[in-house]
């Protein structure tokens, strides 16, 4: 584990969108960058599809409401 330093804006925003998520802020943190990882490495794939094929990879089935 290490440190990543982030301006204080986006550490806010982490933090009020981790709370609406249920994760820690860390967790949140890890999501949006592994998302935009996969997102540099797939520029022609929707956010939705992104999540899907994650869905898939850990095997989840995504419940549609």
């Amino acid at each position: 584990m290490g440190i990543v330093k982030i301006g204080d804006e986006l550490h806010a925003e982490a933090r009020r969108a981790s709370a609406v998520m249920c994760r820690s802020i860390n967790a949140h943190a890890e999501f949006w960058m592994t998302i935009g990882m996969l997102a540099e490495a797939n520029p022609t794939l929707s956010f939705t599809e992104i999540v899907r094929r994650q869905y898939e990879a850990a095997q989840l089935r995504a419940v549609a409401a």
